[in-house]
């Protein structure tokens, strides 16, 4: 049941192939997803959500967040050796990482905050004016074609 075809998608709609190369993404993807380090995504206002992880033991210059390709890298590296620490008890687990987050469209990283041993990192989707709603206003003539330019309009 992994093997979908969507050629008949394809055939019956136009512009919608990026959905289906999304659908066929996450239909390959490993089942094994990674679960370190834990995170959370919020939503924090109507356009606008919040990834927060957890990254205790990591300074900010070991960590970065980088967006490629229309999804958002967050990578860490522990710069210092700690080979010369003995432990007795390590619960604390401060291997490297490295996670991503495909974005969808419109949607950009306005900025990153560490504090507490979380990184937050803020997101929020910015609606080109092309795509909003707009309304056409319908002029009556008589006898005559003219053509009316569309006045942009918020509608909500």
């Amino acid at each position: 049941m992994r093997n979908l075809d969507f050629a008949p998608l394809y055939r019956a709609t136009v512009g919608f192939d990026r959905i289906a190369d999304l659908m066929d993404r996450v239909l390959t993807n490993d089942l094994a997803q990674p679960t370190y380090p834990p995170y959370n995504i919020e939503k924090t206002a109507e356009d606008a959500y919040r990834i927060s992880i957890a990254v205790a033991g990591f300074a900010p210059d070991e960590l970065a967040v980088d967006v490629k390709d229309g999804s958002l890298h967050i990578a860490a590296r522990k710069a210092t050796d700690e080979a010369e620490r003995t432990y007795l008890h390590r619960g604390i687990a401060t291997r490297a990482f490295e996670r991503r987050f495909a974005l969808a469209d419109h949607v950009r990283v306005v900025g990153a905050t560490h504090e507490h041993g979380m990184l937050h990192i803020d997101l929020v989707r910015e609606m080109p004016e092309a795509l909003k709603p707009r309304r056409i206003e319908i002029a009556r003539t008589e006898g005559e074609t003219r053509v009316l330019e569309a006045k942009a309009e918020t509608v909500n």
